[in-house]
């Protein structure tokens, strides 16, 4: 066992983190961990099914005696976002993830830690192969490729499941219950550009980082820095200002996540270092006087790189740069419902430039359906200003809230029986699979629940390892109370 988890209860759940930790579960390359899932359930001669996809279901009868109980689904994905820090070596597609414990806390070394969703996904193995909790008939299902889009749920087919109540083991924040989600869309900018031979031999990378970054839904109203957008703006300024020529420009890693760092490579005459060094040093000072303490860790830089052998015509790096700063992101709305609920933002993801082609990613979330679909025409008329054409995909589904169902009271009665308190009911700005898969299940009562995990999506997560004893202690309670 990894040295970090040695000790550490419930044994239960933290062996199968161990070895998820060690099998490479980006999204869409999960073929790996299902073989691990479909491993433990054989050892347990339990019903397997797996869908066209990869999502799988497996079905454990009751315990002894409860064969009359509802059955319910335990639910959890395989994939896991994988960021790193620049400058951190490791492979996603090879390397296991490297733990380490400070204090209460788990993080990686320079990389996520997954335990978003693996630490859901190990629960519900562990329910799986237990002989000691008195629970109803279950399905456990295992979704893939989560994080990209939702494209596990968004496909798994009406009809394979039979349960009643369906839980999410995916929600971040011990003490809660989540009763309602964001829907949510990718709207994508592509334009062909031209390039052009440099007129100078000088170049400089340009980049910028140690931003937070985070979850671009559960922390887009944190006010935290946005790399494309920072480093938009000091594109500006090089070709406004020192009639710079730009090769390339690249940042942001994941539609659903807030870019953390970005880059740009900068042609320019020799002579002019000394001015690009000034524009910098006040970009940053500008920049961080800005953000404040919301995100204190703004690092712009540049150093000497070799010559460029094509750059972008200028029109076009103008172009793009005047995107960065003028494309939407962060909150549009707050709900007037729930206090505190975003209930309307975009999130300006990532920019690539590969060839004659530069592609500009931004997703959009909504609590309701029609605003969701407002704000990506916001997006794509920006877009579409800019000559850039527009392609709407992975849109998913909202989930209402009901904090009077039959679940949701049940789980509330014994987490007051537990705990001593009831839960506070949540919903959430970020896209949950319950909302896509309970959408083919008319009927189907949902909530999610987990044990806390902070800084979702970037380097920085880590899950404290106390209320994972929490977690699986209501765990078990709630499944024999059903």
């Amino acid at each position: 066992m990894i040295s970090a988890l040695l000790g550490l209860e419930p044994k239960e759940i933290w062996k199968h983190f161990d070895a998820l930790a060690k099998i490479p579960r980006a999204s869409t390359k999960e073929a790996t961990v299902g073989e691990y899932v479909l491993a433990q359930a054989g050892q347990l001669a339990l019903e397997v099914m797996q869908d066209r996809v990869g999502n799988l279901v497996v079905r454990k009868p009751a315990h002894a005696g409860r064969e009359a109980a509802p059955m319910t689904i335990l639910q959890g994905h395989l994939d896991m976002v994988c960021e790193k820090n620049e400058g951190t070596t490791h492979n996603f597609d090879t390397d296991p993830i490297q733990i380490t414990r400070d204090g209460d806390w788990l993080r990686a070394e320079g990389t996520t830690l997954g335990a978003d969703n693996g630490v859901g996904v190990s629960a519900a193995l562990a329910v799986m192969e237990s002989k000691d909790i008195n629970h109803g008939p279950l399905e456990l299902v295992f979704t893939i490729d989560e994080e990209s889009g939702l494209t596990g749920a968004s496909q798994f087919p009406a009809g394979m499941l039979k349960s009643r109540y369906f839980l999410n083991l995916d929600s971040e924040e011990i003490g809660t219950i989540c009763i309602g989600c964001a829907g949510g869309i990718k709207t994508t900018g592509r334009r062909k550009v031209s390039v052009r031979v440099p007129s100078s031999n000088a170049a400089w990378r340009v980049k910028v980082s140690g931003l937070k970054g985070g979850h671009s839904g559960v922390d887009i109203h944190l006010g935290r820095g946005n790399a494309l957008r920072i480093l938009g703006g000091i594109l500006q300024n090089v070709i406004g200002t020192l009639a710079a020529e730009i090769s390339d420009i690249q940042g942001g890693s994941a539609q659903n996540a807030i870019p953390r760092e970005a880059s740009a490579t900068v042609v320019l005459e020799e002579r002019k270092e000394g001015e690009l060094r000034s524009l910098i040093a006040k970009a940053e000072s500008d920049c961080k006087a800005d953000l404040g303490s919301f995100d204190p860790g703004l690092t712009v830089s540049f150093e000497k790189i070799t010559a460029q052998e094509k750059v972008l015509n200028p029109p076009d790096a103008k172009r793009i740069a005047d995107l960065l700063v003028s494309l939407p992101h962060g909150v549009l709305a707050m709900s007037p419902d729930v206090a505190g609920l975003t209930q309307n933002s975009t999130n300006l993801a990532t920019v690539t430039t590969k060839g004659r082609q530069v592609e500009i990613v931004t997703s959009q979330r909504s609590a309701l359906e029609s605003s969701k679909w407002a704000a990506a025409q916001m997006v794509a008329t920006v877009f579409r200003f800019a000559g850039f054409k527009v392609e709407n995909t992975g849109s998913y589904p909202g989930w209402k809230p009901d904090p009077n169902s039959d679940i949701v009271l049940k789980l509330q009665a014994v987490h007051e029986k537990t705990f001593g308190q009831p839960a506070k009911l949540l919903a959430m700005h970020a896209g949950l699979e319950c909302g896509v898969i309970g959408e083919k299940y008319p009927g189907m009562q949902m909530a999610s629940f987990g044990p806390t995990i902070i800084d979702v999506h970037s380097p920085n997560e880590r899950v404290q390892i106390s209320t994972v004893e929490d977690f699986w202690k209501y765990l078990r309670a709630v499944l024999e109370k059903i």
